[in-house]
Protein backbone atom coordinates (compact mmCIF):
# COMPACT_ATOMS: atom_id res chain seq x y z
CA UNK A 1 0.00 0.00 0.00
CA UNK A 2 1.32 3.57 -0.73
CA UNK A 3 1.50 6.08 2.23
CA UNK A 4 1.27 9.84 1.88
CA UNK A 5 3.99 12.00 2.67
CA UNK A 6 3.03 12.04 6.33
CA UNK A 7 3.00 8.17 6.56
CA UNK A 8 -0.60 7.57 6.10
CA UNK A 9 -1.49 5.00 3.54
CA UNK A 10 -3.57 6.88 0.80
CA UNK A 11 -7.04 5.74 0.63
CA UNK A 12 -8.49 3.22 -2.22
CA UNK A 13 -9.62 5.48 -5.19
CA UNK A 14 -13.28 5.01 -4.47
CA UNK A 15 -12.78 6.59 -0.62
CA UNK A 16 -11.78 9.53 -1.78
CA UNK A 17 -13.83 12.35 -1.97
CA UNK A 18 -12.85 15.52 -4.22
CA UNK A 19 -14.86 17.89 -5.27
CA UNK A 20 -16.25 18.51 -9.17
CA UNK A 21 -14.61 21.91 -9.11
CA UNK A 22 -11.01 20.73 -7.38
CA UNK A 23 -10.63 17.68 -10.24
CA UNK A 24 -11.55 20.69 -13.18
CA UNK A 25 -9.20 23.07 -11.63
CA UNK A 26 -6.38 20.05 -11.22
CA UNK A 27 -7.35 19.14 -14.75
CA UNK A 28 -6.80 22.52 -15.74
CA UNK A 29 -3.32 23.22 -14.32
CA UNK A 30 -1.84 20.23 -15.59
CA UNK A 31 -3.01 20.61 -19.16
CA UNK A 32 -1.02 24.41 -18.97
CA UNK A 33 1.72 22.83 -17.31
CA UNK A 34 2.25 25.01 -14.03
CA UNK A 35 1.64 22.71 -10.77
CA UNK A 36 2.85 23.16 -7.57
CA UNK A 37 4.58 19.98 -5.88
CA UNK A 38 2.27 20.31 -2.57
CA UNK A 39 -0.88 20.92 -4.29
CA UNK A 40 0.07 18.06 -6.89
CA UNK A 41 0.42 16.03 -2.89
CA UNK A 42 -2.73 17.26 -2.09
CA UNK A 43 -4.75 16.00 -5.50
CA UNK A 44 -3.19 12.72 -5.06
CA UNK A 45 -4.29 12.24 -1.37
CA UNK A 46 -8.14 13.54 -2.27
CA UNK A 47 -8.70 13.19 -5.88
CA UNK A 48 -10.50 10.04 -7.28
CA UNK A 49 -8.02 9.03 -10.14
CA UNK A 50 -11.23 7.79 -12.23
CA UNK A 51 -12.38 11.26 -12.34
CA UNK A 52 -9.58 13.15 -12.94
CA UNK A 53 -9.43 10.84 -16.35
CA UNK A 54 -13.06 11.43 -17.21
CA UNK A 55 -12.51 15.17 -16.91
CA UNK A 56 -9.26 15.29 -18.30
CA UNK A 57 -10.59 13.32 -21.14
CA UNK A 58 -13.50 15.99 -21.91
CA UNK A 59 -11.16 18.81 -21.43
CA UNK A 60 -8.82 17.59 -24.49
CA UNK A 61 -12.14 16.92 -26.34
CA UNK A 62 -13.55 20.28 -25.92
CA UNK A 63 -9.95 22.11 -26.73
CA UNK A 64 -10.38 20.00 -30.01
CA UNK A 65 -13.04 20.82 -31.12
CA UNK A 66 -12.71 24.73 -29.98
CA UNK A 67 -9.23 24.49 -31.83
CA UNK A 68 -11.12 23.22 -35.01
CA UNK A 69 -13.91 26.16 -34.82
CA UNK A 70 -11.60 28.26 -34.30
CA UNK A 71 -9.33 27.46 -37.38
CA UNK A 72 -12.66 27.16 -39.49
CA UNK A 73 -13.52 30.93 -38.35
CA UNK A 74 -9.89 32.33 -40.06
CA UNK A 75 -10.23 30.27 -42.92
Amino acid sequence: MTNTPSGQPLPKSHERKGSLLRTVRAVAWSLIGLRKGSEYQQDVEKLNPLHIIVVGLIAVFLLVIGLIGLVNWIV
